[in-house]
């Protein structure tokens, strides 16, 4: 199966609610993944926050250009243990 993301919402900080195709939705913190040229800049959690699902792309992304895999998503949901299918 090809993952998508099919809805997200920012929580609070760099905490994102986010839903699968698969099913599977939970909360993923971001924080630590904030590195790089085009991720340094939503360190600003006013950006962080305009996060937005592209549903060309079938993932989240913010008006600066930054976007995640939704595989990258789904494993780091699993694996901060905070998904509910």
């Amino acid at each position: 199966m090809i993952l998508h993301v099919t809805d997200a919402k920012h929580l609070k900080d760099y905490q994102l609610w986010l839903k699968f195709n698969d099913g599977a939705e939970g909360a993923v913190d971001l924080s630590k993944e904030l590195w790089g040229a085009v991720f340094e800049p939503l360190k600003d959690v006013k950006l962080f926050s305009q996060v937005k699902l592209d549903t060309e792309l079938d993932t989240i992304v913010w008006p600066n250009g930054a976007d995640l895999a939704p595989e990258f998503l789904h494993d780091l949901l699993q694996t901060q243990g905070t998904q509910h299918v």
